[in-house]
């Protein structure tokens, strides 16, 4: 068994459930392993650059090895880099895809500007002026879409059970009277 399977079986035990909860919770999941591999990736720079250094450039606590065994390190290390890069950038892709397959608005995944304070949805009147508009996404339309909708059907049903309390309470006159 290869090490790195060993180390990818150990990982995926210690992930968190909430993660494995849906595609996107996994997408997330993978782009925080992407910005660890990017770090480890700067590291294998970082040592490969060490490696090509002259060993007469070594500082005392370097511990790098020596003759052969540096060129050894070395071509290690930088498999190890291409390796590394290569799983970025298709995990970079895999997110790029799922993000188009999931249609996501880019408004939705644009960083709002500095200093930013969401609106309070539903309090207020809606401003009369059309210049003080500002343009909105397809998510924020679609929202206001169902809200909307949500609202006249709500209404629709409160007038229709109006309506039919009169003609109950109504009948229930007419059969009192009767009676009498």
């Amino acid at each position: 068994m290869d090490v790195n399977n060993v180390e990818h079986e150990q990982v995926t035990d210690e992930i968190d459930p909430i993660w494995t909860t849906s595609r996107t919770a996994r997408q997330i999941y993978a782009l925080g392993e992407v910005e660890k591999d990017i770090s480890r990736l700067l590291a294998l720079a970082a040592s490969c650059i060490s490696l090509l250094t002259l060993p007469q450039t070594d500082g005392p606590d370097d511990n790098l090895p020596q003759g052969e065994e540096r060129s050894e390190q070395f071509v290690l290390e930088v498999s190890e880099y291409f390796e590394r890069l290569d799983s970025i950038q298709v995990a970079l892709r895999s997110s790029l895809a799922h993000i188009k397959h999931s249609r996501i608005a880019p408004s939705a995944i644009n960083a709002p500007p500095p200093g930013f304070v969401p609106p309070s949805l539903g309090v207020g009147l809606p401003s009369v002026d059309e210049s003080s508009k500002k343009p909105r996404g397809l998510q924020e339309e679609r929202i206001e879409t169902y809200a909307w909708k949500g609202v006249l059907d709500a209404l629709t049903r409160i007038k229709a059970a109006r309506n039919e309390r009169p003609s109950a309470t109504h009948a229930a006159q007419t059969s009192d009277t009767q009676r009498k």
